[in-house]
């Protein structure tokens, strides 16, 4: 966890796909914890798998999705 934790800081503000032991997810990193990571998705975007929808107050379109690092098994670039 604690290795996703620091990617996952490394790839602030960037567009990734984040693959979960309960789906994949794409969209900008635009927080992250020491345990969930904080996606703004895209309108229109295809999700497979469910999430947290969280209350963070972020600006830009789309929600901010809270995933567990606890689940995350990637991270890519898109």
């Amino acid at each position: 966890m604690e290795e996703m934790y620091h990617l996952c800081n490394k790839h602030m503000n960037r567009r990734v796909r984040l693959h979960t032991r309960c789906g994949c997810y794409e969209g900008v990193i635009v927080g992250v914890d020491r345990e969930n990571v904080y996606l703004r998705t895209s309108d229109g975007l295809r999700l497979s798998g469910k999430a947290h929808t969280s209350a963070w107050g972020f600006g830009g379109g789309g929600e901010i999705l809270t995933l567990s690092l606890f689940t995350l098994l990637a991270l890519a670039l898109i």
